[in-house]
This record gives C-alpha cells, sequence and structure tokens, in this order.
C-alpha cells in the first residue's frame, strides 16, 4: 500500500494541479489553422511521391526499350500532286531528242531494280450519281440477233 504522506507523491499532485489550472486550449480557429497546414503538407507529400514514382517509372522504361538510331526518314520521296480526273494527262516523258544532240543516250522507259513505280490511273470518269439507270440499259452487253 502507498503511504498517504509521501513527500514525492504530494510533490507530484501539487505540480499536476498547477499545471491544469494554468492550461488552456487554444481558441478553435488556431486548431483549425494546424489542421489546415497539416493537410495541405500531406497534399504536397502525396502529389511529390506521384511525380517521384512517374519520372522513376519513365527513367526505367527509357533505359528497357530500345534507343533510336536517330531520324526516320521516309521511305520513298513525295510524289507530285495528282490531276484531277477532268484534266488532260500529263505530256509523255519519253521524247525523242533533238537531232543536233547524238552525244546524249536515249532515254529508257523500263524501270530500275528498287524504284517505285505509280499505279496506273484510272481513265474513265466516275458515274453520274444524278443518272438514273433505266431497264433498257443491263449491266451486261447484249449479243445480236442471229
Amino acid at each position: 500500500m502507498p503511504d498517504p504522506h509521501d513527500p514525492l507523491r504530494s510533490l507530484f499532485q501539487e505540480a499536476a494541479s498547477a499545471g491544469q489550472s494554468a492550461s488552456m486550449t487554444p481558441p478553435v480557429s488556431i486548431i483549425e489553422r494546424r489542421g489546415e497546414r497539416h493537410r495541405r503538407r500531406r497534399i504536397v507529400g502525396v502529389a511529390a511521391a506521384c511525380l517521384f514514382v512517374l519520372a522513376g517509372s519513365g527513367a526505367a522504361l527509357s533505359t528497357f526499350l530500345p534507343g533510336d538510331a536517330g531520324p526516320t526518314l521516309p521511305a520513298t520521296t513525295p510524289s507530285p500532286a495528282a490531276p484531277s480526273p477532268t484534266s488532260a494527262p500529263p505530256p509523255a516523258s519519253n521524247t525523242i531528242a533533238p537531232p543536233g544532240n547524238t552525244t546524249a543516250p536515249a532515254s529508257s522507259t523500263t524501270a530500275l531494280p528498287g524504284s517505285s513505280m505509280t499505279p496506273p490511273r484510272n481513265t474513265t470518269p466516275p458515274p453520274d450519281p444524278t443518272r438514273s439507270t433505266g431497264s433498257s440499259m443491263s449491266p451486261t452487253p447484249t449479243q445480236p440477233s442471229r
């Protein structure tokens, strides 16, 4: 059993009662400001951690992915714009050389291996959507009667 006349115990009880009477809770506004400051710091910490994770994963991906060998060039040179279907076809490119120039080699119409050739153009006009097809027009040609 504890001794009721213990001098150390009585000193602790006096200090506790003095501290309790002198202490008071801070106003609510101060407690709110303290809580807001803590919340802002926590949000900034989470945002910084997310940025570090994103930066670290980007760095890890860049080390594991193959490196770029340089700028990629187009496979072929761009061709000039195709003329509209109603315009006249371009002049032939294999013209005859003038008779005075005998040292120039004749131009060849065969394509070099590895060069790209353009596909043939459709020279038939597109069908007229406003024109109606009647029963007299059939998709297959008719044969003359015998």
